[in-house]
């Protein structure tokens, strides 16, 4: 079969980039001092950033790169909650403590869907709910039990798809049924993005953009941003930079877990080709240890697919062409479809699979997504946005997660390859 990525040029970037270019912002005049520096101007700082604009604050945004240049014009543009299953919340927290969970992942998606939505952000919003495909019969058996005990306990809206019925919405045999989620939606996060960065910069927030940050100083009276194009002072910080951190926070190294996810997208298919591989048009992902994602483009001219085949750093094009080979595994109906683009981002993971949200050293903090970016961290910027203020409904159901570490870990992930090795072994178990 002839290669699909020697046909033509394929755009080594974000099939997103296309329609929503990185902004070009012109170069700040640093000031001497701001009420709150936002480290980050992904979705969790500009979530901050607008909240507190909108209250009066002087806010300025650092971002090392372009504005958005990370996760949140990369992804895959679903919105959902994180995949961690209810029975491993449940055992490691509490029953209540997951209930809490999962209203929060829920509050958070009305977050976003109300944000758009209310800010008039143009970005493909389609809120036709997400299906979640289970693999092997003990996926499915586990989600229907789950959402038994969701509906009885909080009126969870979903429905469950067997076997029989897979095809009308993902029209693969590797699949033994699924679960549609009614509440959950998808959009284009370039688009997203830029929207939110208009108007928080509307609302009067400042953007310092490809200014990294090289120390942050605490002293009796606030914080010393330092960059290497000079220094601010500012009375509160808010570090929003999850996989990107690196070692500027020490404390966060320890704790987020950089892991490199990848898409490609193909060339542009008539309708009833992408119909005959995802008939219901919605945004899918399914619930392997390594797991993938499909969905039409947001104009539905494409097939967009996604996952984490490595885990560790590789080259778009190596990328590309194992997402591809994995794709045709799920989809075989797709043989010879050229692709157009294949990129990598980085998604911040946490130990525990779950984000987290506090203070160290006087500094704020929300990360850890877990490739549920999306969905959450736009709320929980605009929570942190509300600390800030001292406001009386910033708590979240994840401000007492215990943030774990590990022995010999300090921001370097020399273990993904054994790790991934094991989520292959656990998912070739699988029944």
């Amino acid at each position: 079969m002839t290669d699909p990525f020697t046909l033509g040029t394929i755009k080594l970037e974000p099939y997103w980039w296309d329609q929503a270019p990185r902004p070009k912002l012109p170069e700040l005049a640093l000031p001497k001092t701001v009420d709150v520096a936002v480290i980050g101007a992904g979705f969790t700082g500009l979530g901050a950033a607008l909240t507190l604009a909108r209250a009066g604050r002087d806010v300025l945004v650092f971002d090392a790169e372009t504005a958005g240049w990370g996760a949140s014009s990369r992804n895959q543009g679903h919105i959902g909650l994180i995949k961690r299953a209810f029975a491993d919340v449940e055992k490691a927290y509490g029953k209540p403590k997951a209930i809490a969970l999962v209203r929060e992942g829920q509050a958070a998606i009305d977050h976003v869907v109300d944000l758009i939505e209310r800010e008039k952000i143009e970005c493909y919003l389609r809120k036709t709910g997400r299906f979640i495909a289970a693999p092997r019969p003990g996926h499915y058996e586990s989600l229907a039990r789950e959402l038994e005990l969701l509906k009885r306990e909080i009126g969870f809206e979903a429905d469950m798809v067997p076997k029989a019925e897979m095809h009308r919405e993902m029209a693969s045999d590797a699949y033994a049924g699924g679960e549609i989620r009614h509440r959950e939606a998808c959009l284009h996060g370039g688009l997203f993005h830029n929207g939110l960065l208009a108007r928080t910069m509307g609302a009067g927030a400042r953007v310092a953009a490809e200014t990294r940050v090289t120390r942050i100083e605490r002293g009796k009276e606030g914080f010393t941003v330092h960059t290497a194009r000079g220094s601010v002072a500012a009375k509160d910080v808010f570090v929003a930079t999850d996989a990107l951190t690196g070692k500027l926070v020490p404390y966060l190294a320890r704790r987020v877990i950089p892991v490199s996810a990848g898409g490609i997208a193909t060339e542009p298919l008539p309708p009833e080709r992408i119909r005959a591989v995802i008939p219901g048009l919605r945004a899918c992902i399914d619930v392997w240890k390594l797991s993938n994602s499909i969905r039409p483009s947001p104009d539905m001219t494409r097939i967009v697919f996604g996952g984490r085949r490595t885990m560790v750093d590789s080259d778009a094009r190596t990328s590309g062409r194992r997402l591809y080979a994995n794709m045709l595994r799920l989809f075989p109906q797709l043989a010879g479809v050229r692709i157009t683009h294949s990129w990598l981002g980085k998604v911040g993971y946490t130990f525990q699979t779950m984000p987290h949200v506090g203070m160290v050293d006087g500094m704020h903090y929300a990360t850890g997504y877990c490739g549920y970016g999306v969905g959450v961290a736009p709320y929980l910027g605009h929570k942190v946005g509300l600390r800030i203020l001292r406001a009386n409904d910033s708590a979240t159901a994840y401000d007492d997660l215990p943030f774990e570490t590990r022995p010999l870990y300090g921001g370097n992930p020399w273990f993904l390859p054994a790790s991934v090795a094991w989520y292959r072994y656990q998912d070739s178990r699988a029944r």
